[in-house]
This record gives C-alpha cells, structure tokens and sequence, in this order.
C-alpha cells in the first residue's frame, strides 16, 4: 500500500470510528477538558473528535500531520459553529509555537504513534507557559507478560501500517514520569477496544 493510500484509509477509517470511541470515554473527556482556557494546542487531532468536548471560548491551535484529516475535521469544526480554529500541518517534534506561549496542550490517542515520545513531550514543555498543563488519553502497553501484551508486540509491525505509526505496546507512562513535568497525575482505565483496550487519562503541569 502507498503511504498516501495508507494516510488516505486511515483518515477515513478515524472519521467513522470516533464516534463508537467517544461512546466510551466521552464523559471522561468531558471531565478532562471542561477547565481548558486561553490558547489550547492540540497535538494530532485527527478529525476533530475532541471539538465538541472543548469550551468554545477557546483560541483552539492544531498541528496535524495527516493532511487527509483536515477536510473531516473543518467539517466537524462548522457543524459545531467553531470559527476560532487555526489547523496547521506539522508534527509533534516540532511545533510551531513560541516558548512559553501555550495555556495547555491536548493529546488523545497520538503519543503512540510519534516517532520520538521523549523529544514529543520536551516540545510540548518548551511551548508550555509555567503552570500550563499536558492533558492527556492514551492507549497504552498491557502490563509485561500478559498474553494481551505479547499479542501487541506481536501485531505491532502490521498495526503500526495499518494504524499510521501507532504502537500498540508503547508503555507510554513510563516516557511521562521521565519528562520532568513539575506534577504528573495519570490513572489506567480499559477502554472496549481490541488490542489497544489499556488507557491511560491524566494531567501533567509544566
């Protein structure tokens, strides 16, 4: 498959799939996200899952490095009447964003699929104002020697093609404590999902 082809699918495949997702974690979502404010950066919004979740007082940034997911998410963007949005095209290693300007960042099911975890999370600290905080739902690796972790490991080289660079026995968790977040607040939860059902939800604060 071409990498556009593969990009192209998995665009798709995000559109129809997040609504059965939010099905799920929607309230928890809800809770995550009802203090945001000021300048919010989203890393890999994908098809705008998380827009309806977020104040609408926001001034709402996000790099997404899939360009075939931007036409889904202007969509859910005008359906909502969301008209202070700025999407850009980029990746998590690098953002376009000064130091210290953003009030928070949000990331929901992408830290699995950067190339680099530890050079994602020290982008997002540098673009962080002091205080600001890392707002995060990531799937994860299933604890070490279960059958369900060894399967990830297994599928992981089909998974990460068919899934645009997703890992789905990253243990993500363990990339947050090492960051240097000043706190650092994450529990793990099951999500109804194969393969990938371990989640994390959490806060870190610069």
């Amino acid at each position: 498959m071409c990498a556009n082809c593969g990009k192209r699918l998995f665009a798709w495949i995000m559109a129809q799939g997040s609504g059965t997702y939010n099905k799920f974690v929607g309230e928890k979502k809800q809770s995550l996200f009802a203090n945001l404010h000021g300048k919010v950066l989203e890393i890999g919004p994908g098809t705008g899952a998380n827009l309806p979740y977020f104040p609408k007082s926001i001034n709402w940034v996000g790099i997404e490095p899939n360009p075939y997911m931007h036409n889904y998410l202007k969509q859910e963007a005008y359906k909502l009447g969301l008209d202070n949005i700025d999407l850009r095209t980029g990746t998590a290693e690098s953002i376009e964003a000064g130091d210290n300007s953003i009030d928070a960042v949000v990331s929901t099911l992408v830290l699995c699929s950067v190339p680099n975890l530890a050079e994602t999370l020290q982008e997002i600290l540098r673009v962080l104002k002091p205080g600001g905080q890392f707002l995060f739902i990531e799937h994860v690796a299933a604890p070490q020697g279960t059958l369900l972790q060894k399967v990830q490991t297994t599928v992981r080289p089909v998974w990460k093609i068919i899934g645009d660079g997703c890992h789905p026995d990253r243990e993500t968790w363990l990339g947050l404590e090492k960051a240097g977040f000043t706190s650092l607040n994450y529990e793990h939860f099951q999500a109804p999902m194969p393969i990938v059902s371990p989640h994390i939800i959490g806060v870190g604060t610069k």
